[in-house]
């Protein structure tokens, strides 16, 4: 089974690999409220529970408040 990263795409034989790629995948996996910018989960937090907007003019932080993951922003279609 082909283990594929959301974010780039690349393929993995196994699920670990995968794991270990998604800590260092440049795509992004987070997004913020705030300033609307999409970043890699390693650049928003030094210890995994602590997380801020990488941009340096936003003030965006905290996961579930300004911070959220990619695959949980859903997009609302206008009418």
């Amino acid at each position: 089974m082909t283990n594929v990263c959301r974010n780039c795409k690349r393929t993995f034989s196994t699920e670990l690999e995968l794991e270990l790629h998604r800590d260092t995948c440049s795509q992004g996996d987070l997004f913020c409220d705030e300033c609307g910018e999409r970043f890699a989960e390693r650049t928003a937090t030094e210890d995994g529970w602590h997380y801020r907007c990488p941009s340096d003019d936003c003030d965006g932080e905290g996961m579930g408040e300004d911070i959220h993951k990619v695959s949980n922003v859903r997009l609302e279609k206008s009418v």
